[in-house]
């Protein structure tokens, strides 16, 4: 009998396995179902996800403040709209969003240009527009060239009836052209409406790259006071300046970046500047930003505290312009061609400038000249002869107390020089006491090799040319015909007189009446003096802050400015003494040329006063005769806390109105009533503390 064979089982372990495996598969299946067909398009874009890109958004300026802490420079913010574009966009995409956007606000249309016009019609007629260039043309030409080729057929009669509406959105157009990819453009900023500025939110999701946001203009509470001093920026559509783009592009600027083009804005830009909000755009191959990101927050630019006190600004601002009308009233004949009156108010002990003033005429109105100061150079007159006996003092050719008669001198072919009056014997003290001419003369005359004294009449003077270069050494150590560092894009050094062999016009130089200076090298050179020999540089800066949450305080000090020291006079202290002591009697001792205005002061000033003739030429031709009137002096002198220098150009010949004095000593007045004013108010809270 045959056994029966078994049937081969699989083990119910096995048949599990191959179950657990199937549904593996079938999972895999569907999960790659899904992949493609539910989510293939979101992961394609994230298989595209291969460029980022890094833009910087502008922040608002720092601002400036006075000593006191008032808010010279403040930022007015504004209702803004701006555009930031995807890469790839093209012009008819900006076209479809300006006719979007143009429902929405209103747009100025008086800047449209031709070029506009012409470019939002060929958009609207471009098959029409692209039949005027043949193909044999066509292909001579780049693609720009043929771009503006057609632009060039296209006729005023077709550009010339747009409606109000379609102009504008061209004006809207015209500013969205003007964007850089990724980087935000403003798109308008002036006279945005709330209702526009909500209108426009609502809409942002049909509006791609518009943003309802703000932005500032700078605000000047104070008005036109120091305006030009205090500089400008550029607006947007001018961006950084053309001749200094590479500096700007290599620190991180847009294009259409404002930017300070004069003045203390531009000085200190990168302080005022801030740090941009610098925003991560993750973008597709094909430009569609997909994401963002602020890398790096934002932060305005930091402060500015400068050296002035706009209550003592404000005053001396009143003093100079009252001044120079009354002198213009004074010589209503010969004004013609008095314009300015400028002045500077310095701490001489730390170059802090404590007051700057210009202030000029055109016909009968006057405004802020400020930047004169600094930019105009004038003959000055006499202030300059401490500089002189201090020359003639070191290099030896005067000893201490050595007298010359003050007599007319005569060299042979050339006219008689002379003080205004003949003063007698004179020496270096007196010298400046007097306002003797004659006694600098002979310091010249020595200084060039001639040694006769008295001089003899008509003679013929040795001269050593090298004597030039001596005496001028000599005055740009007091700043005189050099830079004097001050903290500003530019300042004038002067003009320098062509040097020539004669002994005549070096002895025109020893009573300023060659070389010309600024007031404000007048204002550092009197400072020099008043600081027994240390020259400091002049400043407006006081210190930077960081830029404060609130407006009710600054922020912390970023870096107080402090006393620069450039040089100090190579000479012995007893000169220095001597001629501070020439200053002081010139001011408070009988005789002195300033003595009816100096000695009725309780603040103890000294200094000088200088008048020069300064002939007006025009084609050539000398058309009128003026005087430059200066004043310089500093207070109290024996612990001077105050410098100045007064310069009054062109005025007319013979009314003797001293301007220069008036303003001058007007000005000490106001710096002294206020500081006794501060002093009894720190004693009465003090008395009240107590």
């Amino acid at each position: 009998m045959k056994k029966k064979k078994k049937k081969a089982q699989l083990p119910f372990r096995i048949n599990l396995l191959f179950f657990i495996v199937f549904l593996m598969f079938a999972g895999l299946i569907l999960q790659l179902g899904v992949v493609q067909i539910l989510n293939g398009e979101e992961f394609q874009k994230e298989i595209d996800r291969t460029v980022k890109d890094t833009t910087k958004v502008p922040v608002p300026r720092g601002k400036m403040y006075d000593s006191s802490h008032q808010v010279i420079v403040d930022n007015k913010p504004l209702y803004s709209i701006t555009y930031t574009p995807p890469k790839g966009t093209q012009a008819e995409d900006r076209l479809e969003l300006a006719e979007k956007l143009a429902k929405y606000i209103s747009m100025e249309s008086d800047k449209v240009t031709e070029r506009n016009k012409k470019e939002y019609w060929y958009l609207k007629n471009k098959k029409k527009a692209d039949k005027r260039l043949k193909k044999k043309e066509a292909a001579k030409l780049d693609n720009a060239e043929q771009y503006n080729t057609i632009l060039d057929r296209i006729s005023e009669d077709e550009i010339s009836g747009f409606s109000e509406q379609e102009l504008e959105v061209i004006a809207i157009k015209a500013e969205l052209d003007k964007a850089y990819s990724l980087t935000p453009q403003i798109i308008k900023n002036e006279d945005v409406t709330a209702e526009e500025y909500a209108t426009v939110s609502e809409h942002l999701a049909e509006l791609p790259g518009i943003n309802a946001t703000t932005d500032w203009n700078r605000e000047y509470p104070y008005d036109d006071t120091m305006r030009s001093l205090l500089g400008s920026i550029t607006s947007q559509e001018q961006g950084i300046l053309a001749d200094k783009e590479q500096y700007y592009l290599t620190r991180g600027y847009s294009r259409n970046d404002r930017v300070g083009k004069s003045g203390l804005e531009e000085y200190y830009e990168d302080v005022l500047r801030g740090r941009k909000e610098q925003i991560q755009y993750t973008t597709t191959k094909s430009g569609d930003v997909v994401d963002s990101k602020t890398v790096v927050e934002g932060q305005r630019g930091k402060d500015l505290v400068l050296t002035m006190d706009m209550d003592f600004q404000e005053k001396v601002d009143k003093i100079v312009r009252d001044e120079l009308k009354t002198a213009v009233q004074k010589y209503p004949y010969d004004n013609r061609y008095l314009k300015d009156a400028l002045a500077v108010v310095i701490n001489p002990k730390t170059g802090e400038i404590l007051a700057v003033s210009g202030q000029t005429r055109d016909g009968n109105q006057y405004k802020d000249a400020t930047i004169k100061t600094l930019y105009d150079a004038h003959r000055p007159g006499s202030v300059v002869k401490g500089a002189t006996v201090l020359a003639g003092l070191d290099s030896g050719v005067i000893s201490p107390g050595q007298t010359f008669v003050d007599r007319p001198i005569k060299i042979k072919g050339t006219p008689q020089k002379g003080s205004y009056q003949s003063l007698g014997a004179v020496n270096d003290i007196t010298a400046l006491k007097l306002s003797s001419n004659v006694y600098m003369f002979y310091i010249a005359l020595k200084m060039g090799g001639e040694n006769r004294y008295p001089f003899p009449q008509n003679g013929k003077a040795a001269f050593d040319p090298a004597a030039w270069q001596e005496m001028r050494n000599y005055f740009q150590q007091f700043g005189l015909g050099v830079g004097t560092g001050i903290d500003f894009p530019f300042e004038s050094v002067g003009y320098e007189g062509p040097t020539k062999s004669a002994a005549g016009l070096l002895m025109d130089q020893a009573i300023g009446q060659y070389d010309t200076y600024t007031t404000m090298q007048l204002a550092q050179y009197v400072s020099t003096i008043a600081n027994d020999g240390y020259r400091v540089r002049p400043h407006f800066l006081k210190e930077i802050r960081e830029p404060s949450r609130s407006d009710k305080q600054l922020g912390s000090v970023y870096r107080s400015e402090k006393t620069k020291v450039l040089n100090q006079i190579q000479m012995d202290q007893a000169y220095i003494d001597r001629v501070q002591e020439g200053f002081r009697q010139a001011f408070q001792e009988r005789n002195g040329t300033v003595f009816s205005y100096g000695s009725s002061r309780d603040y103890k000033p000294a200094g000088k006063s200088g008048t020069a003739q300064n002939a007006i030429y025009k084609d050539g031709k000398q058309i009128a005769e003026t005087e430059n009137l200066s004043l310089v002096g500093y207070a109290p002198y024996d612990d001077p806390e105050i410098a100045f220098a007064v310069m009054v150009p062109n005025v007319g010949l013979g009314n003797g109105y001293r301007v220069n004095y008036e303003i001058g000593f007007k000005i000490m007045d106001a710096y002294f009533e206020a500081k006794k004013d501060s002093d009894k108010d720190d004693t009465d809270t003090a008395s009240e503390d107590g």
